[in-house]
């Protein structure tokens, strides 16, 4: 259930929360309400039965010497009261520091590459050593007062059989009670005080538990931020038309990224988006597929907004090549086929081919039964980023969302991309995040995002024209790319009134 539920979770939970600490209550917290389940609640339960049964032959033996033994049950019942009320936050602080130290584990892991290229592995040790050893103290403290409620607990039971042995003896004595009836007495007592001294034990776990428990209802307790509205319907066949009426957006819900954007955009039509850091642009194509829902404004595809679609609808409509590659370990073939499953060798081939990385699978001892390691080590960037274009092409969807999407490869392989794409793209609505010349010249619309706002609006030759941002981006960005161009080809540039060649 809490795997399940952390896959309907939104963008803005991973945005927040720590691997670590998500992998410390879906393993460790975990563990320990089943520990609790599968040993603990049974014991609670055979104890409990075992002391009623045996409380009921006492008191049909000798109520008397029930009642009388019985006089430390409510100095015992107060103390597992208070041990209970202070171990509970040890316990829930104890947890918390695993997961601190499951996320130094993690975080150490995954980096290892910059831990090494910076020769900070003492340092890395160090600060372990420190999660580590506060869990050590943590752990410490709560044993330590453990320890002292399991002796003031066996401290007090044991008062119980002597004040029967005191009592019992007497009454032996002066023959108002036989001394088989003592004997059997004493021995129904210690099995009545078993379960007693079982109770700091069981406490003790019952705690550990609900603080657990706490943890993984945390998580349970989250709801989504995007989910589908009550009688949302799958979106169906579209055309691909886009339009972002007065849309704005807060990440916090207050301090607007993007502000009142007003975008119409045809079926078929390709948008690059420019613009500096910062400036909204992967925002901006993380609304279309409602990674967040917007804050003011909103999102038509087709005429119907997209809050009233299933969200699972709605990105099956839609190709994605994110900023940052991720890749599965598990084999190219499956990786390329990770949005459509159910494709086809000869679609996998035609996508791998489109992307460029065909010729390189085919090199491969195993080909597309390749294994790839975590995250796609083993590939280089650039493969790692034809892969993923692979797996968004094979989607066919009628709208394409490429962030950065051929940042990572060379000139050569970047143009062999782009006149796939010229093929690949027609009837398809794209929004493209540029970072090369040659995607800004081949779309039919740039747009200019400063600041979260749409500034500037047009193709490569109207904004050139007005001499403003774009063409200040031009000149710092992309006229190097031209020169470059200029010189493999022995092209010499002509100067346009606009400023550009």
């Amino acid at each position: 259930t809490l795997y399940e539920h952390l896959q309907q979770l939104s963008y803005s939970f991973y945005d927040q929360t720590q691997t670590g600490q998500i992998m410390s209550r879906v393993t460790s917290d975990v563990d320990a309400a089943q520990r609790f389940l599968s040993n603990g609640a049974i014991q609670i339960v055979s104890n409990a039965v075992s002391f009623f049964a045996t409380l009921i032959l006492m008191l049909s033996l000798n109520w008397r010497l029930t009642l009388i033994s019985m006089v430390t049950v409510p100095v015992l019942a107060w103390r597992v009261q208070v041990y209970a009320t202070k171990v509970r936050p040890m316990f829930t602080q104890i947890q918390q520091q695993v997961a601190v130290v499951n996320t130094r584990i993690q975080e150490n892991i995954a980096g290892q590459r910059v831990v090494k290229a910076f020769a900070r592995k003492q340092y890395e040790i160090d600060k372990f050593e420190r999660d580590n050893m506060e869990l050590l103290h943590r752990s410490i403290r709560a044993e330590r007062l453990s320890a002292i409620n399991w002796s003031l607990m066996r401290l007090l039971t044991e008062m119980s059989l002597a004040i029967i042995l005191w009592y019992g003896g007497r009454q032996v004595i002066s023959t108002e009670l036989t001394l088989g009836t003592l004997m059997s007495f004493n021995m129904l007592l210690g099995q009545l005080l078993g379960p007693i001294r079982m109770l700091g034990w069981q406490v003790s776990m019952v705690q550990r538990t609900i603080a657990s428990g706490e943890r993984i209802f945390e998580i349970l307790d989250t709801q989504a931020d995007v989910r589908d509205k009550p009688g949302a319907k799958p979106i169906g066949e579209i055309e691909g038309r886009v339009t972002f009426e007065n849309v704005s957006f807060a990440y916090d819900g207050v301090n607007m990224v993007l502000k009142n954007i007003n975008l119409d955009v045809s079926p078929g039509e390709t948008v690059a988006i420019l613009g500096g850091t910062g400036s909204g642009k992967t925002t901006l194509i993380n609304l279309i597929p409602r990674f967040y829902d917007v804050t003011e404004g909103r999102i038509l595809i087709d005429g119907v907004d997209i809050r009233d679609v299933t969200i699972e609808s709605l990105r099956r409509q839609i190709g994605i090549v994110t900023q940052e590659t991720f890749l599965f370990s598990a084999s190219l073939r499956d990786n390329i086929a990770y949005g459509k499953p159910e494709a086809t060798d000869e679609e996998i081939i035609e996508a791998a081919k489109a992307a460029h990385i065909h010729d390189f699978i085919m090199s491969l001892p195993d080909g597309y039964d390749t294994l790839i390691g975590e995250r796609g080590v083993g590939l280089s960037g650039g493969q790692k980023q034809r892969v993923a274009i692979a797996r968004a092409l094979l989607m066919d969807a009628k709208i394409l969302l490429l962030d950065e999407s051929t940042s990572s490869v060379d000139v050569e392989t970047e143009m062999q991309i782009q006149q796939a794409f010229s093929k690949l793209l027609k009837d398809r609505t794209a929004f493209i995040i540029a970072q090369r010349l040659s995607t800004v010249r081949d779309a039919d619309r740039v747009i200019v995002l400063d600041n979260g706002r749409i500034v500037e609006e047009g193709t490569h030759e109207e904004l050139l024209q007005l001499g403003g941002i774009y063409t200040a981006i031009y000149n710092l960005q992309f006229r190097p790319q031209e020169v470059d161009f200029w010189d493999k080809n022995n092209v010499e540039p002509i100067e346009d009134q606009g400023g550009g060649y």
